[in-house]
Parts: C-alpha cells; sequence; structure tokens
C-alpha cells in the first residue's frame, strides 16, 4: 500500500519542471552542492528565555523570542590559557548559576567518545582564568554549587576548589588495562553509551565515582600501521561474547569527612548501567544481571550507608539499559518501558509500589525530552502516526490526550530550553531538507531560525526521483515497511536493477521519513544512472512495539535474512525490476546482513557489499551480543547457524569485503576470518582494507576513496 506524502512530492514535482542535471559523484562527495546548514551550538540559559551562542565575537547572548542580542558575555581573547594564548570558545559549558564557563582545549580521543583536554574555568565576574589541572585530563564535573570540579587523571579520581591551588585526590590504585575510577571501560562506554563515570550530589557533599577492575577482562591487540618502520600494537580490554567482564562498583566520597564507602556492597548484579541521584541526596542504580533480562532500581543513602530496593523491570527476552528516570520532587519517578507491548511513559511511586501509565496506545514513545514539574506537563517523541513518522507531543503528568506541538508529517524532533517555555523544532521528510524554528511551549512558531532555501532552490537544477515510502508484501508473508527511490525518468516499458539498502539491527529503523544527507543523493546519483533504491526494515527493527523487534531474540540473522531475501523476492516479482540484478549492502550490522543475503540468497542477489561486518557474534563485544543471543555456550547452535562464515560455501554472486584495520569495535578480525572461509571454498571475491582506519572509515580522502570504489562495484557487477 503506497503512502503518499503531498509536500514533499510536491516539491519533487516542481524541480522536475525545468531542465535538469544528473547528480554526480563530484557533486555528491567533492564539492558543498548539497550540503545543508543546521542550528549549532545553542545552550539554553537557566531562565529559560535567553540562550548562549558561540560568535565571531565571543560567547554572546540572544533572546529566544525575538534572537535579539543581549550583549557579549565573554569576549574572544579574555580566557587566556598558561602561556597567555587565547583559548578558543568553541567547546564550552556553563556552570550551575551561570557564573562560570567551563572551556576544553586540545582534545585527544581515547574511544568513540571519551577523549582528554586541557580545562579551564572562566569566572564571568572577574575575568579570572583558572587552569584545573596542568595535565590534560578526563571527564571534568563541576559540583552544583560551581565552586568544586573533580575529574579524572590516569585513572584516578580528583577533586579541587576552584578558590585554591591544591587538589584532593580520591583515589590511587588507578592503572592502566587494570583499573580505572570514574570513568567507563571500552564495552559501558560503547554499549551502555556514557564516558563519565563520576557525579556530584545535589547537596555538593558527596562525590560518586565507577570503579573498574579491568583485570579479568582479556587483551586485544591490533597493530597501527603508522608510517613508522614498525608497525604499534594497541592493546585494550575488550570482553567478548561469553568471556568474563571488569569488576564494577559504585563509590561515594564524603568531602566533609574524606570517607569513602562502596554503594554496591551486598548487592547482586553484573551490570551497572546507570545511576541517578535524586533529589534528596539519594543514590539510584541500575542493577543489571548477565542476560539483561532484570533491571533492579536500588537507592543508597550515603548518610545512612544503607541501600533499600525501589523498583523491577523484567522482560521475558531483554530490557533496556537506560529507561530515562527522571525524578520528581516528592521522590516520585517517571519511567519509560515497553511492558504494555510498545515504549510508554510511566509514573513510579516507589513507596506505594504505584504504576500509572500516563501515554498508552498501539505506537512507541521514542524519546522523552523531559519533565516540567511546575506545570505539570511532560514532552515527548512519538511514533503514533506509522513507525517512518515522529511528531512532538506536550502530556501531563496526570496522564490524559497530549496536545501535539508539531506536525505529524515527516520527521518532527525538538530541543527544549531549560525552564520548558520554548523549544526549537527541527523537521524534515525524505525529500526536504531540515527547517529549524523556535516555538513557546504551546506550539506556537515564534521565528524560522534556518529553512534551507538555498539548499531547496540548488535542488531544482537536478533530476531527483522522489523516494517514496510504502509497505512491502514480501513473499514470506511479512508485511514490512518500506522506501524506494524509483530511476530517473522511469520507463514502464524497461526492466531495472535493484540496489537494496539495509541495516537490519535490533531496534534500529533505516525506513524513515527524514531527510538521508550525502546517501540520499548518492542514491539519487545511482537513480540518475538507471538504478532503482530500495530500503526494507525487517523484523527485529524498531517502531513497531516489542514482539515485532524482540522476536529476533536468539537467533540474530536469521528472521532478518529471511526477510531480506522474501522482500527482495517480491520485488522481482515486480514487472520493471530485472530479478536477475538484484544487489544489497550494508555498513556494521547491515554488513553482516549483506553477508548472509549474498550466501543464504544465493539464487535472489547478484551481487553484494559488506562494510565492516560482524562475521560470527563470538567476535563481538559480551554485552551487546549476550543481551540478544546469550553467551555461546548456552546458545551454540544460535551463535553458528546465524553466522556468515558457516554459508561462505554458498556465495555465487559478487562480493565486496571492507574493513578498516583499526576498527575498535567490530574487529578486522571478522573480515579477516569470512575471508578465510571464502578463500577455503574457493569462492572469487573481493577484499579492501583501510589502513589504521576505525568502524567509521573515514579521514583525509578515505570516505571519497571508499565511495568510489563502491560506485565502481555496481557499475560494474549490477
Amino acid at each position: 500500500m503506497m503512502r503518499k506524502f503531498l509536500g514533499s512530492m510536491a516539491l519533487l514535482a516542481t524541480l522536475s519542471a525545468a531542465a535538469q542535471s544528473p547528480v554526480t559523484f563530484d557533486d555528491v562527495f567533492r564539492s558543498r552542492t548539497f550540503s545543508a546548514k543546521g542550528v549549532m551550538g545553542l545552550r539554553s540559559m537557566e531562565d529559560g528565555l535567553h540562550y548562549s551562542r558561540q560568535t565571531a565575537a565571543g560567547i554572546e547572548k540572544f533572546d529566544f523570542a525575538t534572537g535579539e542580542s543581549q550583549g557579549i558575555l565573554v569576549a574572544n581573547g579574555a580566557a587566556k590559557a598558561e602561556n597567555g594564548e587565547a583559548l578558543n570558545l568553541g567547546s564550552y559549558d556553563w556552570t550551575t548559576g551561570e557564573k562560570n564557563i567551563l572551556i576544553e582545549a586540545d582534545r585527544e580521543a581515547i574511544y568513540r567518545h571519551s577523549y582528554t583536554a586541557k580545562v579551564y574555568v572562566y569566572a564571568l565576574a572577574t575575568g579570572k582564568t583558572t587552569m584545573v589541572s596542568p595535565e590534560a585530563i578526563q571527564n571534568p564535573v563541576l559540583n552544583p554549587d560551581g565552586n568544586r570540579i573533580a575529574w579524572v587523571h590516569e585513572n584516578n579520581v580528583y577533586y579541587r576548589s576552584l578558590e585554591g591551588n591544591q587538589p584532593t585526590r580520591v583515589t590511587d590504585d588507578g592503572l592502566k588495562n587494570a583499573i580505572i575510577n570514574g570513568a567507563p571501560d571500552w564495552v559501558y562506554e560503547e554499549e551502555f553509551g556514557f564516558h563519565v563515570g563520576l557525579s556530584w550530589s545535589p547537596n555538593g557533599r558527596y562525590l560518586a565515582y565507577y570503579r573498574f577492575d579491568e583485570r579479568p577482562v582479556t587483551e586485544f591487540s591490533m597493530d597501527m600501521y603508522g608510517t613508522t618502520l614498525y608497525p604499534k600494537p594497541y592493546v585494550f580490554k575488550y570482553p567478548k561474547a561469553g568471556e568474563d567482564n571488569s569488576i564494577v562498583s559504585i563509590w561515594v566520597y564524603d568531602t566533609q569527612t574524606g570517607q569513602t564507602v562502596e554503594a554496591t556492597q551486598s548487592q547482586t548484579y553484573e551490570y551497572i548501567p546507570r545511576t541517578h541521584w535524586s533529589p534528596k541526596n539519594e543514590l539510584y542504580l541500575s542493577l543489571l544481571n548477565r542476560h539483561q533480562d532484570s533491571l533492579r532500581l536500588v537507592s543508597f543513602d550515603p548518610e545512612t550507608k544503607k541501600a533499600k530496593h525501589a523498583f523491577l523491570e523484567t522482560d521475558a527476552a531483554y530490557t533496556d539499559a537506560d529507561h530515562n528516570l527522571t525524578f520528581l520532587k516528592d521522590g516520585r519517578f517517571v519511567w519509560m518501558s515497553d511492558r504494555s507491548g510498545f515504549n510508554h511513559v510511566y509514573l513510579i511511586d516507589p513507596n506505594k509500589s504505584k504504576i500509572s501509565s500516563l501515554t498508552s496506545g498501539g505506537f512507541e514513545v521514542t524519546e522523552l525530552y523531559g519533565v516540567d514539574e511546575v506545570n505539570g506537563h511532560i514532552y515527548y517523541q512519538a511514533a503514533d502516526v506509522n513507525p517512518a513518522n515522529r511528531t512532538v507531543y506536550r502530556g501531563s503528568l496526570k496522564g490524559g490526550k497530549a496536545k501535539a506541538l508539531s506536525g505529524t508529517d515527516g520527521w518532527n524532533g525538538a530541543t527544549f530550553s531549560t525552564t520548558f517555555a520554548n523549544y526549537i523544532l527541527n523537521h524534515s521528510d525524505g525529500n526536504t531538507p531540515a527547517r529549524i524554528s523556535l516555538h513557546d511551549n504551546k506550539g506556537k512558531e515564534i521565528r524560522v531560525l534556518e529553512d534551507n532555501a538555498e539548499l531547496i532552490a540548488r535542488m531544482k537544477d537536478y533530476s531527483l526521483s522522489p523516494k517514496t515510502f510504502f509497505t512491502l508484501e514480501a513473499t514470506n508473508g511479512q508485511r514490512l515497511p518500506a522506501w524506494e527511490i524509483k530511476p530517473s525518468n522511469f520507463d514502464m516499458s524497461k526492466k531495472y536493477p535493484v540496489l537494496m539498502f539495509l541495516y537490519g539491527g535490533p531496534a534500529s529503523q533505516q525506513v524513515t521519513d527524514n531527510f538521508g544527507g550525502r546517501d540520499y543523493f548518492w542514491y539519487q546519483m545511482l537513480a540518475n544512472e538507471g538504478y532503482w533504491i530500495v530500503c526494507v526494515d525487517n523484523r527485529g527493527t524498531g517502531g513497531q512495539g516489542r514482539d515485532f523487534t524482540k522476536c529476533t531474540y536468539l537467533q540474530l540473522g536469521k528472521y532478518e535474512t529471511e526477510d531480506q531475501i522474501a522482500a527482495a523476492n517480491a520485488l522481482g516479482q515486480r514487472p520493471n525490476v530485472d530479478a536477475s540484478r538484484i544487489g544489497i549492502w550494508g555498513w556494521s550490522y547491515g554488513g553482516f546482513m549483506a553477508a548472509h543475503c549474498i550466501t543464504q540468497g544465493a539464487d535472489v542477489f547478484k551481487a553484494a557489499i559488506s562494510v565492516a561486518p560482524v562475521s560470527n557474534w563470538r567476535f563481538y563485544d559480551n554485552i551487546y551480543t549476550e543481551r540478544y543471543m546469550r553467551t555461546p555456550a548456552e546458545n551454540t547452535e544460535g551463535y553458528d547457524a546465524n553466522s556468515p562464515l558457516s554459508h561462505a560455501g554458498k556465495l555465487k554472486g559478487h562480493y565486496l569485503l571492507i574493513h578498516g584495520t583499526g576498527d575498535d569495535n567490530v574487529h578486522v578480525q571478522n573480515s579477516m576470518r569470512l575471508a578465510e572461509e571464502l578463500i577455503q571454498n574457493n569462492k572469487d571475491f573481493d577484499y579492501m582494507v583501510y589502513p589504521d582506519k576505525n568502524h567509521g572509515i573515514y579521514g583525509g580522502m578515505t570516505r571519497i576513496h571508499l565511495y568510489s570504489k563502491m560506485t565502481k562495484f555496481w557499475r560494474e557487477n549490477l
């Protein structure tokens, strides 16, 4: 059943009215022809009525409603490093009370999110710049009063007063690849999505921090080739599926007494994916078992040193690590869960064991923006019109009907001011770049911040085929969300090759009605050359409720592959599709899926590209893998039957395998093992490795080279 998007179709109809040029590779990758504009660097100030932003003059204050400048808060050159050089104000954060700003310089990456930097505090009242530590440090965190700052250096936690010079050392056992204090290990950072492992209590007295004992974890080593005579080994702790984890604990330091107590003492758990301070200065711990099907919320009182049970979330398959825990002043909290079959928002009273639904229905709440307790509102995003769309809502802490604060077409996302007085709305659809506008909390538009009019006007000069959305009736009986971009100047008398793109991993979505950026224009280039581009979300993906997403539990790759093959078969039955010329490609989980499709679907797919694929889930990290598969010892058949390694002998078509040798996430070991299986089965395939490149495969000319190679592969083999 086709769904028409009138606004975007009207735009594309306008684009086709005049003589147009085909999209070229240089347009997409070498020039800025199709670069969209955004609104970057706005930081809401505490009154909710103003924001700060870096401008040519420095850090400037603006009025949300009018956009008018309220003056320069920090002039360029005012904040200086220890050597007298002016600090770049591009990376700054406000402290509580907005009397100081935190400035970071000379960042150096550790993993995907973590980094070290030189850190300074600039006082607006005095113009004084304080260097926090002479060394590059991690995770600077100011206390609520803004007069003390804690940080991590060489795996140990420190703090100091901004008025004094000498730091207090909270821990002294930190050691590389052994003990980490105040920061997560690799797998926590990657899979639980945080890199700061310390936090102040609301009253500023207590400092909580993570402690990771990495010694039980096996080291992973990969060579970094660089430009030196000998490669250098890069060694870090990486727990693969079924292997030992770090021993993780939470500790609380009392700045008044200098004493430290373990908050997790006597608790049973494998993971601690989140910690939260309540308004009552209690530390709440999310304690998750290894199967990740039971999450206990426990509160710890650092004054009495006692812990008590607060809440339990369970699931027959797995439960999320993050439930958007948000406290109210009276001790109740807002919580997100898919316990009803769809992800919704709940109000929990732990003292009365009472759970109240704040949202309900056969749709997913996809993001909780926050809670305005003063006015009794919650703000959230939902996929209630259909799984591909997003709408912004204001609901009530008492439940009931919510008010839509955005249109329901396309994709709508919001960023709210500190007090929820205003929000910035980002709207786009599959064929239209972002329109960014400022609104009050009732939904009234105040002004447009960016409409990308220049890009829209430029697009009129090019031959663009509309991306349209539909439900695909696969040959295995599944009804699957899909989008397509038909070949330009589509001719009903011709047959066309189909190029499918997929990701397909748990709770992910690729069939979303938002603007696709660079890849959208790459697909337009291929559509100009006669390729029919299609994307299908298989079972296991998100936006359609718990049962659709979690049906792949213990069998990653099985149902997903069946759906993609059945989708390709259904496409092949269309009168204008050349069923002998269907290709598929994907990256990461999508690369894993593309490998399955070209082998298990060897009679369906003519060609495939896998970029940075997993080739057996035994090689991937345990937090992600075991969430969906349990351990290899518990699920041997699930791991091996659904591994591309087990199907390498079935390859018939053209296959391009691509990986970066510096990938610390999906190790190049995956592609090396897959290549070896293909070789031992005497299968012809193409293989490209990018020296020292990580999972994103970028830097210098790398992306241009990568997409050039993939484009050439499709032209020659599809």
